[in-house]
């Protein structure tokens, strides 16, 4: 069982595109889109207890629910303070989420995607995850390892 906390959930407003997807990326369930700012934010928060991770300093006038007040412009900066201020544990969690929907996903045999990748991938690979939220399949190639890459410069081990 993963040490992190899957009970979290995130409503990351429409300023955050960059900290939900690397969130989802180290396995945290987040809600993002252009439908979450002002009052649409506020209401999915509440309605799907969430916790609001915004950039929009006149939030706190709406009486949000919880929320974090995300300091800087840089993702890596925004990642690292939501990892911090939870106690966000990852290594268990990298890659079960849907970088586009926030969806589970779910694995796949090789067999069942041969026509939904490109020929090189079916040639290349073994391992497939699909999102039945959005229909994507994901598989751990060259773009698995620049992010975990990118998670090791940031510090996280």
């Amino acid at each position: 069982m993963s040490e992190s906390t899957p009970q979290l959930k995130f409503a990351a407003d429409r300023m955050l595109g960059r900290l939900a997807k690397w969130l989802r990326v180290i396995g945290q369930d987040v809600i993002y889109g252009r439908h979450l700012s002002g009052y649409g934010l506020i209401r999915a928060a509440r309605q799907q207890g969430r916790v609001i991770l915004t950039r929009d300093r006149g939030l706190r006038l709406r009486q949000p629910p919880e929320f974090v007040f995300i300091e800087s412009n840089d993702f890596r900066e925004q990642l690292r303070q939501v990892v911090e201020k939870f106690s966000l544990t990852w290594r268990d969690d990298l890659f079960r989420r849907c970088l586009s929907c926030n969806g589970l996903l779910q694995p796949r045999s090789k067999d069942s995607v041969r026509d939904r990748v490109p020929e090189y991938v079916f040639s290349t690979q073994e391992i497939f995850f699909w999102c039945a939220g959005c229909r994507r399949i994901y598989w751990p190639a060259t773009h698995h390892q620049k992010m975990l890459r990118e998670l090791q410069q940031l510090g996280f081990r």
